[in-house]
């Protein structure tokens, strides 16, 4: 159903058992967040904060906590919304299924943004520090908004089609922010803020933001909807959300008229300052760093407003049923942005972009002996475009090698790809390049190195999960255990930068023993801090594998060699799969705060 507001949305939720109502007073700092992932991991209901310690307004959150919640949400909208995508990868479709699509390509059109003359958030106004100020994790650098819509617009640009909306997270104390009057904006140059704040650079017009709380649920998710070319998220906020984006203009600004809360302000050109640390959604914090810093001009609230937020960390979270719903409404779109491939899957668990696994097609050199041709050409595609350009790790194999291969089912594909695997051939490395922003396994900030797995071809190898009867960890590695055929995990000393890289050398010269053994059933060998934490779930596996890794640095092999620049191995694939001195301090909670958040949480039903 079409939702004028966020409390509307609540009110549908309640009526069907999905709304939870905390009555007690909540401390924002790190308590409401505790709360809020107990009933997540618990798949509990959407939550409403009634009474916030420190501001006079409610908060709300896990309201698209499950994938079940986050389809009833938009129930009315969303078949509507893939049907669209649909006729936009193949425009036949409309002649091939005339009743099926009736009535689609019109679907935008009706959801056109709309100038309001009034503004239910221009109720009232209040300030920055009357805001629910959500600290999520011990070490965050003071309170942030983690579901923000982020509004502009290219300088001398008054049309509201040109907008940009994006979700870049913003802190809102601490630091050296000046209370009331600065915010810190986390985004980079390369988003669409980014450009245009290198347009608004090279003149002399204030670069004007408004950022939105709240409001419709559909205009949260539109804020971080990779936008298909020619669809602003304006019109895709209304598409998805059955009602149209309804806005006004205010004081220079583009305001939504809907929005629960809306902060105005002006961007300082050529000035940062430390944003951070937060925790995020690798599971670790993202440190300080220098970023853009808005002046705050007008904090305007609607009558009850209701302050929005999430909790991110370690996946999963609230936030991945953004990516779930992103698959949904985009997979049409797959084989069109990406010819030849047929399914992509960010990873979630672990955390979205070290992990891609594709399936592609081969359709060259049909008469001899098939090896990665045509995917490695739809990998680099992958690596070079949108959001998939983040990937650390990319995992491609040709899915007509098994027509029942699913991206989706980790486990199989895994096992699908060490069968066929060709360790000395099937690994294509790009070093000293760029990865996501908030990932510090690299050797510096935003700095890295990616690698391609292929796999192409009938099976090399019999999977095990034992070891030779002859088996020996070398000194100081023990307590082996297998995730699961073929993919084994040994703890191994605690990473020292002066000793780090010889552990591994030492450890594959010690298994040159057992090569032939490796290659033919143990493919992939995974040198940790806890192999039982390790291989206890396949999440801890994923997390633990490709967060802690940066591949130019940390794949090592048995029997390892480089020919002609090309490096492989002959007898197992060792990824380095410790923490290292560099890297961000993994996310932990309060003990104190937990044990508060214990006498709240045992009155509470749902």
């Amino acid at each position: 159903m079409p939702y004028a507001s966020l409390r509307a949305c609540l009110h549908d939720l309640e009526k069907h058992g999905q709304l939870l109502r905390i009555k007690t007073e909540c401390d924002p700092n790190l308590e409401m967040a505790e709360i809020h992932r107990r009933v997540y991991d618990a798949k509990g209901p959407a939550i409403l904060f009634e009474k916030v310690k420190g501001s006079p307004f409610q908060a709300a959150s896990n309201i698209y906590g499950t994938e079940e919640r986050t389809a009833f949400i938009f129930r009315d909208t969303l078949d509507k919304v893939r049907r669209m995508m649909e006729l936009k990868a193949d425009p036949m479709q409309a002649l091939k299924n005339p009743l099926k699509y009736l009535g689609a390509p019109f679907t935008a059109i009706k959801a056109l943004p709309k100038k309001s003359g009034s503004a239910p958030v221009q109720y009232g106004k209040t300030t920055i520090d009357q805001l629910p100020q959500i600290k999520s994790w011990p070490m965050d650098g003071g309170a942030f908004i983690t579901l923000p819509q982020v509004l502009t617009l290219p300088p001398n640009d008054k049309n509201i089609m040109h907008t940009n909306v994006g979700m870049y997270r913003i802190q809102l104390s601490g630091n050296e922010y000046l209370t009331n009057r600065e915010i810190g904006l986390h985004y980079q140059l390369h988003r669409g803020i980014g450009i245009h704040h290198t347009q608004y650079n090279q003149g002399e017009e204030p670069f004007r933001c408004a950022i939105f709380v709240g409001g419709p649920p559909s205009h949260s998710f539109a804020a971080i909807m990779p936008m298909p070319e020619g669809l602003s998220e304006l019109t895709f906020a209304g598409l998805l959300g059955g009602r149209r984006f309804r806005y006004k203009w205010a004081d220079g600004h583009v305001i939504s008229a809907d929005a629960d809360f809306v902060i105005t302000g002006t961007i300082r050109k050529n000035e940062k300052k430390p944003e951070g640390p937060f925790g995020d959604h690798l599971g670790y914090y993202s440190l300080t760093h220098d970023f853009p810093v808005m002046e705050v001009e007008n904090v305007y609230h609607r009558k009850d407003a209701i302050w929005q937020f999430t909790v991110v960390g370690r996946p999963p979270q609230e936030d991945s049923s953004f990516g779930w719903l992103i698959h949904q409404i985009v997979e049409p779109l797959t084989a069109g942005e990406f010819p030849g491939i047929r399914e992509v899957h960010a990873v979630d668990a672990a955390g979205v972009h070290p992990l891609l696994l594709a399936i592609g097609s081969e359709r060259y050199m049909p008469f001899r002996e098939p090896k990665p041709e045509e995917i490695l050409t739809q990998a680099n595609h992958l690596l070079g475009k949108g959001q998939t350009s983040l990937a650390k790790f990319l995992i491609i194999a040709n899915g007509d090698d098994d027509t029942n291969l699913d991206s989706h089912d980790v486990p199989h594909f895994f096992k699908h790809v060490l069968e066929r695997i060709d360790l000395s051939r099937d690994l294509h490395f790009q070093t000293k390049t760029t990865i996501d922003t908030l990932d510090y396994s690299g050797s510096g900030w935003n700095e890295g190195s990616k690698v391609v797995i292929a796999c192409c071809g009938a099976k090399r190898r019999e999977l095990r999960a034992e070891l030779p009867a002859d088996f020996e960890l070398p000194t100081g590695f023990s307590k082996p255990v297998f995730v699961q055929t073929g993919i084994l995990a040994v703890q191994a000393p605690k990473f020292e930068a002066e000793t780090g890289a010889a552990d591994c050398h030492h450890f594959t010269k010690e298994m040159e023993h057992f090569a032939n053994y490796f290659e033919q059933h143990i493919p992939l060998i995974l040198l940790v801090d806890d192999s039982g934490f390790t291989a206890a779930t396949l999440n801890n596996f994923l997390w633990v594998g490709f967060t802690r890794a940066n591949p130019s640095h940390d794949i090592h092999g048995i029997q390892a060699f480089v020919e002609n620049k090309h490096w492989g191995c002959r007898g197992g694939l060792v990824f380095d799969a410790r923490i290292k001195p560099h890297h961000a301090p993994v996310l932990v909670p309060d003990d104190a705060v937990r044990e508060r958040v214990d006498e709240i949480m045992k009155d509470l039903k749902w």
